[in-house]
């Protein structure tokens, strides 16, 4: 008898305990973890950060509302009444690229152990929570693992080991491991529907002697990207066999496209292309990607005339997805209005390249200029 399931099955964000990328750091005084976390960051500005720590203070009130204090240059101060929820710090944690967690009070995914005689107690009292080590740091020149970290992890040999003042080291460490958390890209091809001004289906338009979904999907096949098509309709057959994502956003244009795609894989960054944009090249396509900040939540395409970018030609982060969740939960379903108003890598181009052909009269003027 099958088993019964109540909800659907989505295909969840990759996550650690609070955020997709994260690290605890343990062994040492709170002061000397957040000391370091202080310095790699330092280095690693290009990055986005974030530390996760528990407050020592002492017989602090409890706060009968959410207080927020905006700074002149920018900053946001928070300070909340609010319990500490796994799924909310997910949601918060997402925008960042990796979160360092001060793991002498909370765990973390994967951990960085300091090696500190006076610590060896505490460690020995969270060696559960310790599966992941990435490397160690010494604050005594000739101290080595203690013996539980030795029986945990029988290739402790193997595990890097620093000194406290290898800050350069740890920092080059700990920026490896960051880059190895960028995530894959895949394609889409937004083939939307039929257009009132053209008065047929734009994808099938013939530009360069085939249909332009077919040139678009394999001018992204070519620069190595899966791709798929984005399609309103309910085909009898399998989004595999067709390499279709059919819009479980209803009636979004684009932006339910966009979100139907991170329903089907949020843990991969997302090329758009749309098949209105016939003077898109593999040129162009591949400045996208040579240009790309994975730090940021989208990197566009804009004309060199235009304000705002096309969010047609973009790649999408996973950190992309749940900010296009709020504006939806808000009434917007613009891409370009999340873009706008979000930290967005923007590369210039000539304005003629990303040109938009909405009618029978553009179609037939593209169609000349390409031949």
């Amino acid at each position: 008898m099958a088993k019964h399931q109540k909800h659907t099955n989505l295909v969840r964000r990759k996550n650690g305990n609070f955020a997709p990328n994260e690290i605890a750091i343990l062994g040492a005084k709170c002061s000397i973890i957040s000391d370091l976390v202080q310095k790699v960051s330092q280095c690693l500005t290009h990055y986005n950060l974030a530390y996760f720590d528990a407050s020592h203070a002492k017989d602090v009130s409890a706060n009968l509302l959410t207080d927020f204090t905006f700074h002149h240059d920018g900053n946001l101060s928070i300070t909340t009444s609010s319990p500490i929820n796994e799924y909310l710090q997910r949601i918060q944690f997402s925008q960042f690229d990796y979160l360092f967690i001060n793991g002498n009070h909370y765990a973390g995914e994967k951990q960085i152990i300091f090696l500190d005689p006076e610590k060896e107690a505490s460690i020995n009292k969270r060696i559960n929570q310790i599966s992941e080590v990435q490397f160690f740091v010494k604050l005594t020149q000739d101290i080595e693992p203690f013996q539980s970290l030795k029986d945990a992890f029988l290739n402790w040999r193997e595990i890097p080991c620093y000194q406290i003042n290898d800050v350069e080291k740890i920092t080059n460490h700990i920026s490896k491991l960051i880059s190895e958390t960028v995530p894959t890209i895949k394609a889409l091809v937004l083939t939307g529907g039929k257009s009132t001004r053209m008065g047929t289906d734009k994808s099938e338009l013939n530009y360069h002697g085939k249909p332009q979904k077919l040139v678009v999907k394999e001018l992204l096949e070519n620069v190595g990207l899966k791709t798929y098509y984005s399609v309103q309709r309910n085909n009898a057959n399998t989004d595999e066999i067709l390499e279709e994502i059919h819009d479980t956003f209803f009636n979004l244009g684009p932006f339910g496209g966009i979100c139907s795609a991170f329903q089907k894989d949020p843990n991969s960054a997302w090329m758009v292309l749309a098949t209105d944009l016939p003077f898109v090249d593999e040129h162009l396509v591949k400045l996208l990607l040579e240009k790309r900040n994975p730090a940021k939540v989208a990197t566009a395409i804009k004309g060199k005339g235009k304000q705002f970018p096309e969010p047609l030609i973009t790649i999408y982060e996973p950190k992309a997805y749940p900010v296009l969740l709020q504006y939806l939960a808000q009434g917007y379903s613009c891409p370009r209005k999340m873009l706008i108003n979000s930290e967005v890598e923007i590369v210039e181009v000539d304005d003629e390249l990303i040109r938009n052909i909405n009618t029978p009269e553009e179609y037939a003027a593209a169609k000349n200029e390409l031949n």
